[in-house]
């Protein structure tokens, strides 16, 4: 019989409708039946990709034993981390802080009001490797309850104060004003990150290893603004390292999670559009940066028009947006799903596919071992060297084609917010650099569909099938879309898509903004009362995306580059204060806002390129493969509505013309693309 969650737009809930444990959704009516049961609330908390999720379920909330011991003690509520992100946040802050360590599933047992007394992540359903098993845990609660109330209750309200305490060092003073940006902070940062760089493997730190994309950025960024040579150094290093490993699909494009190993050998399978969303962007950055005919700019080549064709073939949803992810697991030739099993291969399976010569061959390119680089003696494809052109091409299509035959991972059809607006944000850029329309056309699609659904400026979290669900957009999908909204009006020159961007970020500054001038992660009238008798959602250092507040500090740079507007600037350098202080101690938490801080050192640059549509191409095409950090280009006629950087500023002797201006000056109007690279290749304004 299904359970409550058969009625929730949540791919990951569904995935639980037909548990024989007594979901209930995150909601008034969870905690009415708490209270009126007189139960703590065990909140389970996970996504539809995740791995351990999956395992965490089968073995205990199929299981009929435990299940009905979980609706007798327990009111059970079942949250998708994806689509309600301040639940998550908070509820892994507490798990942080008891357990030391947080991840997905996440076990939350509280109050009938919310207050979490006991937190962790997976239980076995026996004990193993020291875990006691769920069941032990479940007993040992419910009894704690039934005769240990007060103490539970103290424990509760103990670690509610707590959390507010943590909260403390990261924020600013109410008192502190935006100082102009130091140079030193950026410096310090990069000093600290190198004593963490794997000069041998790339990337920071040891297994396992994530795809750090915003700091990557940030060093992409401070190497084209600087000219220093450590940081190009860092992030080619990791670049090349990740493309060139199982992290990378060899075959079809994409990146997985994250790698298990501290060589980018064997991933953790799941691919979220956040993920490729980031990296596409970084990687065309790479390109744009790297010398023309260099192997560097090639294997960054081949990493984007995988990556962009990847997203737009498989994760395209019917209404235009991208899916969230696709799952790790998958059924394997066993008919049982395995983590995986769509990927791996063995040198008999290649062989199979390609014939002896082209098995062998393909086994060597790819690093596919008798021993395996994985499981049961199975190989993740890697790709060390550059095979031959023309072969490659030609093994790859048939191997793919034969993996498309296998059975295929699940996907995550709903449509967040934020990660759409990342989306849009990296195919439109990629697509103008490489000149491939198709993509900015997807981003465009997506880009009409978050605008569909907006309320005004209000941003939903997400949608699926065309259905906009309940749960309220949170900061980073209001600074993403609103960057995806600004970055399509560039590469476009659609002047339309400056005043959604305009609505969404006066509901950044109108409903989020904290007292010392950052921002919340959620909105003053949308916060859930439940969470804010815990702690209203506020995190400034970077989880797998850019924290909310340094995102949105990033689009309204933008914003007020592209409108002259002082008092967007204002807000996004107020906004850095607290991030650039983290970044100081702890700059692998604080990339985005080093990537912003590194467009705020390089004015940001302003171009601006006027005259007949048709006639400018030459001149935009300069203008776009200048890597000045954050650089804001548009490119229209001089009357487009709304966009002052166009305003003024007239076409000279009728001929397209550019105009760059740093830091309230700007260099004399050019129609010469020569001249105009000379520009954008000088020093910033100071």
């Amino acid at each position: 019989m299904p359970n409550r969650l058969a009625r929730s737009t949540s791919p990951y809930l569904q995935q639980h409708a037909e548990n024989p444990v007594d979901w209930y959704e995150w909601g008034e009516e969870a905690f009415a039946a708490a209270r009126e049961r007189d139960v703590p609330l065990l909140i389970s908390v996970g996504y539809a990709a995740c791995h351990w999720c999956h395992v965490m379920a089968h073995e205990s909330f199929e299981d009929e034993a435990t299940a009905a011991f979980m609706n007798e003690h327990f009111v059970n509520v079942k949250v998708d981390r994806e689509e309600r992100p301040d639940v998550d946040a908070v509820y892994m802050e507490a798990t942080q802080a008891t357990t030391g360590r947080g991840g997905w599933p996440m076990t939350v047992v509280a109050t009938p009001d919310g207050q979490p007394f006991y937190c962790g992540t997976y239980f076995p359903p026996v004990p193993a490797h020291g875990m006691p098993s769920f069941g032990q845990v479940l007993a040992a609660l419910a009894q704690a309850w039934q005769a240990e109330r007060a103490e539970v209750e103290r424990s509760a309200h103990g670690l509610r104060d707590a959390l507010a305490r943590r909260a403390g060092p990261l924020v600013p003073h109410a008192g502190d004003q935006a100082a102009p940006l130091d140079d030193g902070i950026l410096a310090t940062a990069l000093g600290s990150l190198a004593h963490a760089f794997d000069t041998t493997r790339g990337g920071f730190g040891g297994a396992p290893k994530f795809p750090p994309s915003m700091l990557l950025e940030w060093l992409l960024r401070h190497h084209a603004r600087t000219g220093e040579p450590q940081p190009l150094t860092m992030a080619e290093r990791t670049l090349a390292a990740m493309a060139r490993g199982g992290l990378h699909d060899q075959l079809a494009g994409g990146f997985a999670r994250y790698s298990v190993d501290a060589g980018w050998v064997v991933p953790h399978f799941e691919k979220m559009l956040y993920d490729n969303a980031l990296l596409l962007r970084v990687y065309a950055h790479w390109w744009r940066l790297a010398p023309p005919g260099s192997p560097e700019r090639e294997l960054a080549r081949r990493v984007v028009v995988g990556t962009a064709d990847w997203m737009s073939r498989e994760l395209r949803t019917p209404e235009g947006g991208f899916a969230s992810a696709l799952d790790a697991d998958s059924p394997g030739p066993d008919g049982v799903p395995h983590e995986g099993a769509f990927y791996v291969w063995t040198p008999a399976q290649l062989a199979e596919v390609l014939g002896d010569d082209d098995g062998a061959w393909a086994a060597e390119v790819l690093a596919v071992t008798p021993e395996g680089t994985f499981e049961h003696g199975t190989s993740v494809l890697q790709m060390p060297l550059d095979p031959d052109p023309a072969r490659w091409e030609r093994v790859r299509a048939a191997l793919l084609t034969a993996r498309d035959r296998r059975a295929r991972p699940a996907r995550d059809d709903k449509v967040v917010a934020a990660w759409n607006g990342l989306a849009v944000a990296a195919l439109a850029e990629a697509g103008d650099l490489l000149q491939r329309p198709d993509w900015v056309a997807a981003a465009v699609g997506a880009a009409e569909l978050l605008r569909t659904h907006l309320d005004g400026g209000r941003v939903a979290r997400a949608s699926r099938d065309g259905v906009v669900g309940a749960a309220a957009g949170v900061l980073e999908d209001h600074a993403h879309v609103a960057d995806g909204f600004l970055t399509l009006l560039q590469v476009t020159g659609d002047a339309s898509w400056l005043e959604p961007a305009r609505a969404v970020l006066d509901e950044v500054l109108s409903q989020f903004r904290a007292d010392d001038g950052g921002f919340f992660d959620t909105a003053a009238d949308r916060t859930d009362p439940v969470l804010a008798r815990i702690r209203r959602p506020r995190e400034l250092a970077d989880g797998p995306t850019p924290a909310g507040q340094t995102a949105a500090a990033g689009a309204l740079l933008t914003y007020a580059a592209l409108t002259g507007s002082a008092r967007h600037r204002e807000a996004a350098e107020r906004a850095l204060v607290g991030p650039l202080r983290l970044a100081v101690e702890v700059p692998r938490a604080a990339g985005w806002a080093l990537a912003v801080a590194e467009a705020l050192a390089d004015g940001p640059r302003e171009i601006a390129v006027v005259g007949p549509d048709g006639e400018r191409e030459e001149l935009w095409r300069v203008a776009a493969l200048s890597p000045a950090p954050g650089a804001v280009r548009v490119a229209g006629a001089p009357e487009a509505d709304g966009v002052a950087l166009l305003a003024d500023r007239p076409a000279l002797d009728g001929r397209p013309t550019a105009y760059v201006c740093r830091g309230f000056t700007c260099d004399r109007p050019t129609t010469d693309p020569v001249e105009l690279a000379a520009q954008l290749a000088g020093p910033p304004s100071r």
